[in-house]
């Protein structure tokens, strides 16, 4: 493709954004930025090296102001944005920002998306991708723009990218060789509308794929299981609930590969050699696994990497235990599937911290697991009154609002007693009180950390 003048506006002015910029202007582009969000609210911006003309902030413009021949979308950004819509009826090309960052890259590319378990999988693949030895890139979703991160990487690469919907919905030629479909629960619903649009944003990781690469399929979701008939590629499923007599699953308390033709079983890692709670991590190592094996490690050194794994931040992360109560914080738990899961991942008497903006999903399932698992329900947020309602009707006992995320902290604190866990999985996004999960996340741990003195137990 010929980038030269080539005039390129770019919608939405956050990471992904401003590394589309920079890519755009080295490639000889004549980039445009916008954002409805005033330049002092967008860090960075300074940096890229747009005048006036080209940076378009506080204000959505109008399409004539700019007549472009392509429009970049952040993953943010809704395709109903009446710009967007505009774009689309003068048939200018729509790209996602991942697109554009691997159009020109040579790199081998991972690809990972699914409702829940992203980023705990795309960290997991990208600590065994170093282990084969070749330089590795773990970007996308996970925080860090890919735009920004494949320049000058060659054939011997690897990018191993966290993918979402929003990401996915506008891939044209991206191609990736290993893909990864771990789950598919109600999600985005806002956006997507049906659980169907949801589904085939999501098999759009798998547009590009040739018979040579690989799709990674979780056996359990029917949704994703049926997909696998439609694809070009090879397909390894797995399953942590269903023996495979061909893919990855469980053999007792083993992880296991079977290959029925070969008449094979190859026991991969003990669960109890994890260091991940919860039995949705089997999913997360067994897909890891199955990609781990596509880029050429060995079956001995794929165990030792997922034996030595820890976790990833904000995805029940421990806290640490303060005067016999385990505090975590699982503020990336933001829908009920994610929520759930972190409730199922403990024995424990639960205290927990929920609530924030819905994303149009129904509470009332998770509000009937949280009565069998939550001694203590601490609602806060917009979604506080429609969370309680749900609770209330699937029969949670003690249930309490309060009006700030640093309350809502402090009384979990008082309600929890020694052999307690502290437990922050909102089930919303942290929108409504914060820029970013992450941001909660940090503020959780900090809020806790202060009202002790020192850790008994990090």
């Amino acid at each position: 493709m010929n980038w030269l003048n080539k005039r390129v506006l770019v919608i939405g002015a956050g990471l992904s954004g401003q590394a589309a910029v920079r890519k755009l202007k080295s490639l000889g582009a004549e980039a445009f930025l916008t954002d409805s969000q005033a330049l002092e609210k967008l860090a960075g911006i300074e940096d890229i090296g747009l005048d006036s003309k080209h940076l378009l902030l506080g204000r959505v413009p109008e399409i004539e102001e700019i007549n472009p021949e392509m429009m970049i979308l952040s993953p943010g950004v809704s395709p109903k944005l009446p710009l967007v819509q505009q774009g689309i009826s003068r048939n200018v090309t729509l790209w996602s920002e991942v697109e554009l960052a691997m159009h020109d890259c040579p790199a081998l590319c991972v690809g990972v998306t699914g409702t829940n378990g992203k980023t705990t999988t795309t960290t997991l693949i990208g600590e065994l991708s170093k282990l084969t030895g070749r330089p590795t890139v773990v970007a996308g979703n996970i925080g860090v723009a890919m735009s920004g991160q494949v320049k000058g990487l060659e054939d011997n690469s690897i990018v191993v990218a966290e993918l979402s919907s929003f990401q996915l919905e506008f891939v044209d030629k991206l191609r990736i060789h290993i893909g990864v479909l771990l789950n598919l629960t109600p999600d985005h619903l806002d956006r997507h509308g049906t659980i169907e649009n949801y589904l085939e944003a999501k098999a759009q990781i798998f547009k590009n794929q040739s018979p040579t690469d690989l799709a990674i399929l979780n056996w359990d979701d029917p949704l994703v299981r049926d997909l696998g008939s439609r694809l070009q590629s090879r397909v390894v499923y797995f399953s942590p609930t269903t023996f495979l007599q061909d893919g990855i699953s469980l053999w007792h308390d083993d992880i296991v590969f079977a290959v029925k033709e070969k008449k094979t079983m190859i026991p991969i890692i003990s669960r109890k050699e994890l260091k991940l709670r919860g039995s949705h991590n089997l999913e997360n190592v067994m897909a890891a696994a199955a990609a781990a094996r596509a880029l050429g490690l060995s079956w001995s050194e794929i165990s030792d990497g997922l034996a030595q794994f820890k976790g990833v931040e904000h995805r029940q992360e421990i806290v640490g235990s303060y005067e016999g109560i385990v505090y975590v914080n699982d503020s990336k738990g933001t829908n009920t599937d994610a929520a759930a899961k972190a409730l199922l991942a403990f024995d424990e008497p639960l205290v927990l911290i929920a609530g924030g903006k819905n994303k149009g999903l129904d509470f009332h399932e998770f509000m009937k697991l949280a009565s069998q698992k939550v001694k203590s329900l601490i609602l806060l947020g917009q979604a506080a009154d429609e969370m309680e309602e749900a609770a209330k009707d699937e029969g949670v006992e003690r249930i309490i609002k309060v009006g700030s995320f640093e309350e809502g902290v402090k009384k979990a604190i008082s309600e929890a007693v020694p052999g307690d866990v502290v437990l922050l999985s909102p089930a919303c996004t942290s929108w409504d009180m914060f820029k970013n999960y992450e941001q909660r996340g940090e503020l959780f741990k900090e809020l806790v950390r202060r009202h002790y003195r020192e850790p008994i137990q990090q």
